[in-house]
């Protein structure tokens, strides 16, 4: 098991329209440089501050993918929690992350459908109540039988 994880999420029936559930974090330098080790991901847009002042953002900024990996640490961890599979995932990226940045991901159920225990949910991060990632997600979830 993971460090701080619990082993049981909430089961198909228990979820309703309307439940939601969130994760904070601050984006620090070091998360950046792990994430591109990780990844692979190393675009000078995340790692090289003089590469990244002379673009649009003015400065370095998170990869997009950690920051849905926010997402994920809500559906994995809080709602519906352990037990669920990722089905889908749609991502709009409204605007940058950047270090020092605090998001906050989101997670509201939108619908169930019954004959394939998937349940929908809405996905949003957020840095100052200022949508930075918005988006839909399916995700399959363990019934109680």
């Amino acid at each position: 098991m993971a460090q701080g994880g619990s082993t049981t999420g909430s089961f198909f029936e228990d979820l309703n329209e309307g439940m939601s559930a969130a994760f904070t974090k601050m984006v620090t330098e070091a998360d950046i440089i792990k994430y591109a080790d990780i990844s692979g991901d190393t675009n000078p847009v995340h790692l090289d501050a003089d590469y990244a002042a002379a673009t649009m953002f003015k400065e370095r900024i998170a990869h997009g993918m950690l920051t849905a990996g926010f997402i994920s640490a809500v559906f994995g961890t809080k709602l519906p929690g352990p037990g669920s599979i990722y089905v889908n995932q749609s991502l709009k990226f409204r605007a940058p992350v950047k270090i020092g940045d605090t998001v906050t991901a989101t997670v509201t159920v939108t619908g169930k459908v019954p004959e394939k225990k998937f349940v929908t949910f809405s996905t949003v991060c957020t840095v100052n109540d200022k949508p930075v990632l918005e988006g839909e997600a399916t995700l399959m979830v363990p019934a109680k039988g």
